[in-house]
Formats: C-alpha cells, structure tokens, sequence
C-alpha cells in the first residue's frame, strides 16, 4: 500500500510538472482502483495531494518569474468561489453524464490546443498584440511587451473560467489544471511555459478551497495516504519539470494535447462502457 501510494504519487507529480495540469485527472482512478477507496474520499485526498504537489512546483517557478500573479490571483479567488459549488452540485447531477459531457469538452480543448502548436501564427480569435493591423474583437488583449490588459470585459472572460475550474474541482476532485493551462494560452495569450507556472499557482488556492468544502462536508480524509501521495508528487514534479524545460512551446502543447485525449477516452470509457 505504501509502495503504491508513492508510485502513483510519482505519476501524478509528474503530469503536474510536466504539463502545469491533468494530474487530478490520473489521481482518483488510481486511488479507487488502485488503492480501493470510495469514489468520495479519493476526491478529497486527491485535491489535498494534488494542491500540496503543485505547491512544490510552484514556488520555484514563482521564485524565477514565470507566474503571471494578477491573472492567476483572478482565477484563483474565482476557482475558489467555483469549488464549493461543484461539491453541492456533485450531490445533485448523475456524475456519468456530467463526465461525458467534459470528456467533450477537452476533446475540444485538445484539438485546438494542438492547431496553435502546429500553426503558431493561428490565431486564437482573443487576446492579439494591440499592435496587430485589424479590427480587434477579442475580449482580452496585450501589449506589445506581452502584458495583459485587464478590461472588465477580459475579466469577465478569465472569472467565468476559474468559476467553470473551480466547480470541475469540487466535483471531481482534479485541479483544473488541464482547464486552466489551454485556457491561460488560448484566452489571455498567455505562453505555454508561464501558462503552466500560472496553472500551478491557481491549482494551489482552488484545491485550498476544494479540501475545506470537502471536510466540512462531512467526508473523510486519510492523512496517511495524502501525506504519501504527495511524497511521491515532489518527486514526479521535480523529474516532470526538468523533462519540460527540454521541450519546445509547441512540443509541450502537443504533448498536452494528447494526454487530454487520452484521459478523455478513459473517462468516456468508464462512465457509458462499464
């Protein structure tokens, strides 16, 4: 069990490393198939672990300045607000048809996430450089020097994310990460490595947020298995992190992009097939 708990800490370390997300994504299957806990605990030792790895990965991509603080700290307090809500709403909807639907959607995210790592010039159709020649409809913008510029209409846009993120949170114990990383590239022009140190970051408060409504809630907890699964994170993130530093922009999203599609099977898979 110990051995367990670690190795699959590992791998779910080293998908937040490598990718900034999708290792909330990986954590509750292996814990309730792996190490035979209810669905509704492997949620909360899930959030606890996950948030406490990215913790670890955080804080020496913050320390190097590759964490964009205002757009995370915009997402973060939103995901925050969003958590609680998924976790009532979990009580409510079949969770086979809500996961479906969200297998969908990150099919979605997939492909075009893998359209701008094959075309970078592709435009996103939000967020272009003010100095771009045409009209400009986008919701967000930046500056010629790659600052963002936070509109209200653009804040609207990043706040209704983190709300969506923060619900996905609560109700199935992920991260968000692999929400918020497409959604900090395609949304705020964010580039794909700050986009992954920015997901991070956020992943850290919302699951803050996520473990306090999952407690309070009533669920259990094991600190046991938590404090072994995060073990096994620092290490899978610190080997995640050196393996993304030798990848390329468009590599990295790639690689992003089919693990999405792989995880998007699965849970088809599991939630219609079995």
């Amino acid at each position: 069990m110990l051995g367990l708990a670690i190795l699959f800490g590992t791998i779910v370390g080293f998908a937040l490393g490598l990718t900034g997300g999708g290792g909330g994504i990986f954590a509750v299957p292996l814990l309730v198939y792996g190490l035979a806990f209810s669905p509704r605990e492997a949620v909360g030792i899930s959030l606890a672990a996950v948030g406490g790895t990215a913790l670890f990965g955080a804080i020496p991509r913050l320390v190097r300045g590759e964490v964009e603080l205002r757009t995370g700290l915009l997402f973060a307090v939103a995901g925050m607000l969003g958590a609680p809500i998924g976790s009532y709403l979990s009580t409510l909807v079949p969770a086979n048809v809500l996961l479906v639907m969200f297998a969908l959607l990150m099919f979605v995210v997939a492909q075009r996430m893998w359209s701008k790592a094959g075309n970078p010039s592709l435009p996103s159709g939000v967020c272009p450089t003010e100095d771009e020649p045409g009209p400009d409809r986008s919701a967000c913008q930046r500056d010629a020097d790659g600052k963002l510029r936070l509109t209200s209409r653009c804040a609207r846009l990043l706040v209704g994310v983190g709300l969506m993120t923060g619900v996905l949170s609560g109700m199935f114990g992920v991260g968000g990460g692999f929400v918020i990383v497409p959604a900090l590239v395609i949304f705020s022009g964010m580039a794909i490595h700050q986009a992954v140190g920015t997901s991070l970051f956020v992943i850290v408060l919302v699951s803050i947020s996520g473990v306090a409504s999952h407690i309070a809630n009533g669920n259990e907890l094991s600190l046991a298995t938590t404090l072994q699964f995060m073990a096994g994170g620092f290490v899978g993130m610190w080997i995640g992190g050196i393996v993304a530093k030798r990848l390329k922009g468009p590599t990295l999203q790639k690689t992003f992009s089919i693990a999405v599609v792989l995880v998007a099977v699965f849970v088809i898979f599991k939630s219609v097939v079995l």
